[in-house]
């Protein structure tokens, strides 16, 4: 049984993990920062070496002051990696490794993205109310069984209002001739208005 020698410098947990495109950033201020400029700023830091993909930061407390980069290849991470272990971010040294896992948009661009499990999924506990709701019987549907919500709809069609056969209370449209006469007597006075006011200024 062969022992692998470790590189100088690097402890048996980073040096365990291969090298992929995802580097797992440590020792990030968590409360001097909001998360978008968070992100923003590791974004315009780490992209100074290569194309970044993707800046995950969570502010979750299982997450706090830890971040995820994507890279679209390994060469480049490795370079921002080696270049960026130790760099003052904040006030605060960060400490750079490769990530465990591949990152999603990776095995997205890959193909070989599997949504995770629906048993994995939150189990959302649905009342009685919302049973009721969801197994109520469709509108219009005749039942044998009443129901507890509404009480049921009136028989009979729907019924017009009182005035609507009232032709007199609606209202009443003037004839053209009559709108035309008007936008001539306006735009008539509109002339003349303004020959008056040409005529003060002299």
């Amino acid at each position: 049984m062969s022992t692998r020698a470790l590189p100088a410098g690097l402890p048996a947990k980073v040096a365990s993990v291969p090298p992929n495109q995802t580097l797992y950033v440590t020792n990030l201020p968590s409360t001097k920062i909001q998360k978008d400029d968070l992100r923003t700023a590791l974004y315009m830091l780490f992209s100074t070496y290569g194309a970044v993909l993707d800046v995950v930061a969570l502010k979750t407390t299982k997450m706090r002051g830890q971040a995820h980069i994507v890279y679209k290849d390994i060469q480049t991470a490795t370079q921002a990696m080696r270049s960026l272990n130790g760099f003052e971010f904040f006030g605060r040294e960060l400490k750079i490794s490769y990530a465990k896992s591949k990152s999603n948009i990776i095995a997205k661009l890959d193909g070989t993205f599997k949504p995770p499990a629906a048993s994995t999924a939150a189990q959302v506990e649905v009342t009685d109310l919302q049973q009721s709701i969801f197994n109520a019987p469709v509108p219009g549907a005749s039942t044998t069984v009443p129901s507890r919500g509404l009480p049921p709809k009136p028989s009979g069609s729907d019924q017009a209002m009182p005035d609507a056969g009232n032709t007199e209370s609606r209202g009443t449209k003037r004839p053209r001739e009559e709108e035309e006469q008007k936008q001539e007597e306006d735009s008539d006075s509109d002339v003349a208005m303004e020959v008056e006011d040409d005529s003060d200024d002299e």
